[in-house]
C-alpha cells in the first residue's frame, strides 16, 4: 500500500498471494514474509520514497530484522515499526501518547526508540532498517498517528488485508 504524506491518503494498494515455504521461526519473520511481500511491492505502479514495515529494523538479535531486510532486497530507504520487543533494554515511556525511551543493547548502542502512540497504550518499538536514520524513523511513526496504537500506514495494512482475503474465499 502507498499512502501520501503527510495527509496520509491512499494512493494505491495491491496484494500478492502465494505459498509460504518457511515455517514461522522466532527472528527468521522475513524468510518467511518478505518473498511474498517483495512480490507484492512488485506489482505498484507507484513506488513510495520509503517503506514502514510492520516488523523490526535493526532492534533484531541480528540486527536485520525484516524491515532492513525489505529495505536491503529494494535498496530502499526502510523502517520498522513493532509491537513487541525481541532484543535490547529499555524503560517504559510515560503513560502519555508521544513519550519516548531509548532501546539500547547490553553495549548501551541504540537499536531504536520505544513510543507510547497512544495514551495508556503498551508501545510501539521504533528502529531504522536500511537507508534511515532513528529520527527519521521516529519522526515519520509519530507523524503517522491517528488516535490508534498503530501507525495509519500498519493499521490501514491490517484493515486491506482482511478484505483482501474476504475476497479471495
Amino acid at each position: 500500500m502507498v499512502l501520501r504524506f503527510p495527509s496520509l491518503e491512499l494512493v494505491e494498494k495491491v496484494y500478492h498471494t502465494g505459498p509460504v515455504e518457511v515455517p514461522y521461526v522466532p527472528g527468521f519473520l522475513s524468510f518467511r514474509e518478505a518473498p511474498n511481500v517483495l512480490k507484492a511491492y512488485e506489482k505498484l505502479q507507484q513506488k513510495p520514497d520509503i517503506i514502514m514495515v510492520d516488523g523490526h529494523g535493526i532492534a533484531h538479535p541480528r540486527r536485520m530484522g525484516i524491515a532492513a531486510h525489505i529495505g536491503v532486497m529494494l535498496d530502499m530507504p526502510s523502517f520498522g515499526v513493532a509491537k513487541q520487543k525481541l532484543t535490547g533494554s529499555f524503560t517504559e515511556p510515560d503513560i502519555a501518547k508521544g513519550s519516548i525511551n531509548p532501546l539500547t543493547d547490553k553495549s548501551g548502542d541504540l537499536l531504536g526508540e520505544v513510543i507510547r502512540s497512544k495514551d495508556k497504550v503498551l508501545p510501539l518499538f521504533v528502529s531504522p532498517g536500511h537507508r534511515c536514520d532513528q529520527a527519521t524513523a521516529t519522526r515519520l511513526t509519530l507523524a503517522c498517528l491517528r488516535g490508534y496504537k498503530l501507525p495509519e500506514p500498519t493499521r490501514l495494512a491490517d484493515h486491506w488485508a482482511e478484505e483482501f482475503k474476504k475476497e479471495l474465499r
